[in-house]
């Protein structure tokens, strides 16, 4: 970290990056609105199953919500890197904010239709989906290179404290207020609130201590120089083939968890909030220890992967809600470790003037993956049971990551000979040896 002229080595430790003032105001309201953000997930899970009682339309609101990321997501990363990056937050933090809160007023009303849910989703969906890729490149401006890895593993355990926090305090808050359609509206305008949290730790920043990225300006086709540049990178390639087979059919426990306890084993709003805090264990667990690994690999990405779709086979055949609830933790952690081991690696080993883009792309195929698979797991568990439902996204998720790692090693294998025999070949215009190429491979 420079200050004053000199470099100071930051000092090894699971919280590093918490030295950085700019990012302690960042990561305090970021935690308080993480909290809103899981608030908002249960009591709106919740609120559909009150409406529909059916696990696809649940299905369809989660696919709804994540759609815009599929959409917008490489727009939003060429935004993010064209426009100052904290600016562009504080006024999502708004777009977010509004259709929380209209859903919220309509729960407590009693007048919510569950096509209302529908059409507010996407729109908070929306802007979400803008605000994604400025939120995960900007770390990078508030910390700098030293303690970026760090950095992005303490936003994923500050993600899972919300969530560790949010779904069971949300269960209990609908349980007070009655567990009623209008108990749900009380909780998601929470939610609404949560953001002025953020936009005012922005507010508080000092710009000067920021290490801001180059604009990129107004070019055409930045788009396609980002997925160029991502289809340059094997390494990329096999990351992002991994978050597809997770977001798509692995993380869905909105829709999985929510059956589970309803239809498996009659629990209620209380118990099924539960679930996603102790899910939420093992998630603080996985991104804490990704925090103290100075430099990713993504052979711990597949690992992790492979990892949660064997516990997530195994939650299925758990047979009480207590036996399945104790699996949970193992879940979180697994699925935490690739997704946040996969975030920093991105952060850490990319273009400065093309991050903005990458992590559109990145979450364009994390997120946006999602409403593939939400409404066939939906679909699956009121078909043949959330048991089904649960063992056939881990078959998948196996299945797919062996595929993409497969691939990846005959890939990789193909390129590395390529590289040795550019190597060994002189320059004609020189008579020196080919310089190393810095194909990114090194960080397998």
């Amino acid at each position: 970290m420079r200050r004053g002229g000199t470099t100071t080595a930051p000092r090894p430790g699971t919280f590093t990056s918490l030295q950085v003032r700019n990012y302690r105001i960042y990561a305090s309201g970021a935690l308080l609105s993480n909290v809103g953000t899981w608030l908002q997930s249960t009591a709106q899970a919740w609120l559909v199953l009150q409406l529909t009682g059916s696990g696809a339309a649940l299905g369809l609101t989660i696919a709804l919500q994540l759609l815009p990321s599929l959409v917008l997501s490489p727009f939003a990363g060429v935004l993010a890197d064209r426009v100052a990056k904290r600016t562009l937050m504080r006024w999502l933090q708004l777009g977010m904010a509004v259709p929380s809160a209209l859903l919220g007023l309509l729960a407590i009303t009693g007048v919510v239709q569950v096509w209302h849910v529908y059409v507010l989703t996407t729109l908070f969906g929306a802007a979400r989906a803008l605000e994604a890729p400025a939120r995960q490149s900007f770390v990078a401006e508030m910390v700098g290179q030293e303690h970026l890895s760090n950095a992005v593993s303490l936003n994923s355990a500050s993600f899972n404290s919300g969530r560790l926090v949010g779904p069971a305090l949300a269960g209990v808050l609908i349980a007070a207020f009655g567990s009623g359609v209008d108990a749900t509206g009380w909780v998601i305008l929470a939610n609404a609130l949560s953001y002025g949290f953020v936009f005012l730790a922005l507010q508080l920043m000092d710009p000067a201590r920021l290490h801001p990225a180059p604009l990129t300006g107004d070019r055409r086709g930045a788009v396609r120089a980002g997925v160029r540049y991502v289809r340059s990178r094997p390494d990329l390639v096999l990351l992002f083939s991994c978050v597809f087979f997770l977001g798509s059919f692995g993380m869905n426990f909105a829709v999985t968890s929510a059956l589970m306890a309803t239809e498996e084993f009659g629990k209620g709003a209380g118990e099924f909030g539960l679930l996603g805090s102790i899910m939420a264990i093992g998630s603080l667990a996985g991104a804490l220890l990704a925090a103290r690994r100075p430099s990713p690999r993504l052979r711990f990405i597949v690992g992790a992967a492979l990892l949660f779709a064997a516990v997530q086979v195994l939650s299925a055949v758990m047979p009480t809600y207590v036996t399945y609830a104790a699996v949970l933790p193992l879940v979180g952690l697994s699925v935490l470790t690739a997704v946040t081991t996969a975030n920093a690696l991105i952060q850490m080993s990319t273009d400065p003037a093309m991050r903005g883009r990458v992590a559109s792309l990145y979450l364009m195929v994390f997120l946006g993956s999602v409403p593939l698979g939400a409404p066939v797991i939906g679909w699956l568990a009121e078909a043949f049971g959330a048991r089904w439902a649960l063992a056939a996204s881990g078959l998948v998720v196996g299945l797919g990551v062996i595929a993409s790692a497969v691939y990846f090693m005959r890939h990789d294998a193909a390129i590395r000979l390529a590289l040795a025999n550019r190597r060994r070949l002189p320059r004609p215009w020189s008579s020196r040896a080919t310089a190393p190429v810095d194909d990114g491979l090194d960080l397998v």
